[in-house]
């Protein structure tokens, strides 16, 4: 066991802006995030991943979420949340329950594919190649309900990794990449903690702690890496955070005030960080 993995996850446009203020927070309070063996995202984390491993500056990605830049239509009806839960809540077996969400994702009737890759196109913006040092995209096989990886050698382009690992069930369309159909990497885990085994240090920064459905939460994926050996510290918001940040994951207003929680988050929990990260 040995390395550093830097786990972000999903969360939707305002987990996203939280994780951006906790990116930029910990990177002031002197935290060295590029230097992580391996950047491991999902969903938002996919995005913000991508462009950090690409050397977009943390205090850039936070100064978007604060100007408003950086928006997501997601609009989000009562019918596409009711479908989602009944379809990820059908079941306590969590297999069943995937295979569930899966079927509900390939039958929805959503808009095109191409708006999940042009949002995620806009949002990567010039970032465009797999970055040279170790990236890893999480997303889930929407026939088969595994979640897999992508990385620079799997093939594909990261603007269509990234396009997969987004592609919220029952919302938007899952996506043919590689000739297989995906959906969000977050819907087994929102996190994916697990593809950080083997790490000796592991940074995870997870906007929401755990996928609707029979799954184990991040902090229990937390929980297993350490017992297994790891040194891990877990970030999630805290009460200040949740409470700006509300209900709605998609609600557009609600970014800049998340961002700034997640940077005062941070900026509180930085020495706690250090100590596994840099100890």
């Amino acid at each position: 066991m040995s390395g550093s993995a830097l786990v972000l996850g999903g969360g939707g446009p305002v987990g996203g802006a939280w994780l951006s203020g906790v990116l930029a927070g910990l990177t002031e309070a002197g935290i060295d995030l590029g230097g992580a063996d391996v950047v491991i995202g999902t969903s938002a984390g996919a995005v913000f991943g991508s462009r950090l491993r690409s050397g977009v500056p943390a205090a850039e990605l936070y100064e978007r979420q604060l100007s408003g830049a950086d928006a997501v239509r997601l609009p989000v009806t009562a019918r596409q949340t009711a479908s989602f839960l009944w379809a990820a809540l059908g079941s306590r077996d969590p297999e069943r329950s995937i295979e569930r969400l899966a079927r509900a994702a390939l039958r929805a009737r959503t808009g095109p594919q191409s708006d999940v890759f042009d949002t995620v196109g806009a949002l990567l913006g010039d970032v465009r190649d797999w970055p040279e040092r170790d990236l890893r995209i999480a997303a889930v096989d929407a026939r088969s309900g595994q979640t897999e990886v992508f990385d620079a050698h799997s093939g594909t382009t990261l603007l269509e990794a990234v396009a997969a690992s987004c592609a919220v069930p029952i919302v938007w369309p899952s996506v043919t990449v590689a000739g297989r159909r995906w959906m969000d990497g977050g819907s087994r885990s929102t996190a994916n903690l697990q593809l950080a085994r083997g790490y000796h240090r592991v940074l995870a920064i997870a906007p929401v702690s755990r996928a609707v459905g029979p799954h184990p939460s991040a902090p229990q994926q937390a929980a297993e890496l350490s017992e297994e050996g790891a040194r891990v510290v877990l970030l999630s918001p805290d009460r200040s955070a949740r409470r700006v940040m509300g209900r709605n994951m998609a609600d557009d207003t609600r970014r800049p005030a998340a961002a700034r929680a997640g940077h005062a988050q941070a900026r509180a929990s930085a020495a706690s960080v250090a100590d596994v990260w840099q100890g």
